[in-house]
């Protein structure tokens, strides 16, 4: 007796597939019936590792398994015995504060990971004398907004101890964690 399985593939009685129930793990495929191709195996994927630093200096870690940039920050953070929520930024390929180098869409095989982490808290006063502060914010993906530019002559670059790569936690006093600019 033959049954109709899925996708018009005929299961004999008693076969693995009998009654929508697949064969054993490590069990042989059977032979194909005649004229009819052999299922292809499953293709593996490769096995992608990034190595990655601390971009202040740490031993070389390696990571893989991540999908997104929280995922990317958990796995870093894990090798570093870090929190991911330390981790403002990465760059690829340079350990410096470069935004042209900014980790974005898409990771190379030969890319090196540096995470940027956060350091010490300051507490800046701007009083916006001018149409534009001049200095271009974005955030990290996971919550954390900082500063990738700054204009020449604005009034943030007349401020010394305002730097690209600061992280920005509030403005008046009010958090921008976890915002969208």
């Amino acid at each position: 007796m033959r049954r109709a399985g899925r996708r018009g593939r005929q299961a004999q009685e008693g076969s693995p597939m009998e009654n929508g129930v697949g064969q054993e793990p490590g069990t042989p495929e059977p032979p194909a019936p005649e004229g009819i191709p052999a299922p292809r195996p499953p293709r593996a994927r490769p096995r992608l590792v990034f190595h990655t630093q601390l971009a202040h200096g740490s031993p070389t870690g390696h990571i893989e398994g991540f999908t997104n940039v929280k995922e990317l920050y958990a796995k870093i953070a894990e090798v570093f015995s870090i929190s991911p929520t330390e981790i403002l930024f990465c760059t690829l390929n340079t350990h410096k504060v470069d935004m042209q180098k900014l980790l974005g869409g898409q990771i190379g095989l030969e890319d090196f990971i540096f995470a940027h982490v956060r350091g010490e808290t300051k507490e800046v006063e701007v009083t916006k004398t001018e149409d534009a502060l001049g200095l271009t914010i974005t955030d990290n993906g996971a919550g954390y907004a900082f500063i990738k530019r700054i204009k020449e002559g604005s009034i943030i670059n007349r401020i010394q101890t305002v730097c690209v790569g600061d992280s920005i936690e509030a403005i008046n006093d009010h958090t921008i964690v976890g915002c969208r600019h």
